[in-house]
């Protein structure tokens, strides 16, 4: 590729939508007139050693901080941290990578990886990026708990009855097959997203705002986590399916996935936190593909009230018996509360309500992608919302014992049909703990 087929490429995307101060186009000039493509092996010390020849012409006059994005097969990233480091590095600035995922298969091989990756950098180089860990409601999270008195003393085994996350896509693995049979939905979204969100979620209060006090407590929370088990973990994959006059394609109609293959691409895990703040609650997962709705939640359901005075008038559902706080991080990023109230007039009949903060009435301005603030994080130095090597390590020990089990015994997944609400064994999971998916409510559901 040339620098002018890479700029024109880069241009059809590049706006200035955040900052939305004068000169944008002169602005965007400027910055094009900086990107030029270097070709060369990942391997090559010598391809690495011209492209630093090439960025000394850039940074001349300029303090040289220099920043590698390895977003390439994990299977490359030690060569080109071994080349890049040896002959790319800044000489007076600093020199930092990140690293996309998947940080290895398991324990052991991501291990591995950090322990090569650490023969060329300290930790304080290496910036794991989890990108869910960058959306405005997962950084809202700990503002949400630690600066309102009225949540914080909730946020305990004595008030909440259990904590669901839930992840749904609307589309299967559209030709990317391949790539994701190698992993599974496990290793894609719940050993990383969905874990790294319960870690926040769940942490004691920090030191401080500093990003190693907050990942201190991160770690100290996946430490106290219970290895998950093969009979609190439900699998399942996607089957044809057809709607509307449309055939959907199952998993395994899918060219680039192999013959007779039993990874999940749904997967639902009821979790424990063996502390004196979570013990007993459960904290339940679920994740999926080629499901009804395109969603990612927190719902956290409250506890009963005690002797409640209005339990005749709301009957033996537990559920419209009690509040529930959701933090919804996508589509339409909000916030609602749950909570019982008198409908209008003479009787006395209760409704359940929704006090709710959405965002897109409440706030005009568009928010940013999850990676613009990550990579402005990554420039900045700015630790907090990146994985540590012990933060990682803790969150494979969780996952690698059942994951190891599954394969080991081909357990063969439910089968659901494409666009459902995933297998029925969720529901029979979340039941064994007496709880129910907080997202197959009627009148949430039209919220």
């Amino acid at each position: 590729m040339s620098d002018e087929e890479l700029r024109n490429m880069i241009s059809t995307t590049l706006t200035c939508r955040i900052d939305k101060r004068e000169n944008c186009g002169d602005k965007m000039e400027q910055f094009l007139k900086r990107c030029f493509y270097q070709s060369g092996q990942y391997n090559s010390e010598e391809g690495f050693a011209e492209l630093d020849r090439k960025l000394k012409e850039k940074e001349a006059g300029r303090l040289p901080n220099r920043l590698f994005y390895l977003s390439i097969p994990p299977n490359i990233f030690v060569d080109v941290v071994r080349s890049a480091s040896r002959t790319a590095s800044s000489s007076s600035g600093w020199t930092r990578f990140i690293v996309e995922k998947p940080f290895g298969r398991d324990s052991e091989s991501s291990g591995e990886l950090t322990r090569s990756l650490k023969k060329y950098l300290v930790e304080e180089q290496i910036f794991r990026i989890d990108h869910y860990l960058g959306k405005e409601l997962v950084e809202n999270l700990s503002v949400l708990r630690f600066s309102n008195l009225v949540f914080e003393p909730l946020w305990s085994r004595n008030y909440i009855r259990n904590v669901q996350f839930i992840f749904s896509e609307d589309f299967g693995t559209e030709g990317r097959g391949g790539y994701f049979d190698n992993y599974g939905i496990i290793r894609d979204i719940m050993q990383n997203h969905l874990v790294q969100i319960l870690a926040l979620f769940a942490m004691e209060t920090p030191v401080s705002l500093d990003a190693e006090d907050i990942r201190n407590e991160k770690v100290k929370v996946l430490r106290s986590m219970r290895q998950l088990k093969l009979e609190d973990v439900v699998v399942g994959q996607y089957k044809g399916h057809s709607k509307g006059g449309r055939s959907y394609p199952g998993y395994a109609d899918d060219p680039t996935v192999p013959k007779g293959s039993v990874t999940p691409t749904f997967a639902a895990a009821a979790l424990f936190i063996d502390n004196a703040r979570w013990d007993g609650v459960p904290f339940l997962m679920k994740a999926g593909k080629a499901l009804h709705t395109r969603r990612a939640e927190i719902r956290v359901q409250f506890r009963r009230v005690p002797g409640n005075l209005y339990r005749r008038n709301i009957g033996t559902d537990l559920d419209k018996a009690t509040n529930e706080l959701v933090l919804r991080v996508q589509p339409d990023e909000a916030i609602y509360l749950k909570i019982n109230n008198k409908v209008p007039g003479l009787g006395m009949r209760l409704d359940r309500s929704n006090l709710n903060l959405l965002y897109s009435e409440r706030y005009r301005r568009e928010i940013p992608d999850a990676y613009e603030r990550l990579l402005l994080d990554a420039m900045e130095g700015e630790r907090r919302l990146f994985i540590r090597s012990d933060e990682l390590d803790a969150a494979w020990a969780i996952f690698t014992p059942v994951l190891r089990e599954l394969e080991d015994r081909k357990v063969a997944p439910e089968l659901y049909p494409y666009g459902s609400r995933g297998p029925v064994g969720a529901h029979y999971l979340a039941a064994n703990y007496n709880v129910r998916w907080g997202d197959i409510t009627s009148d949430d559901a039209a919220f």
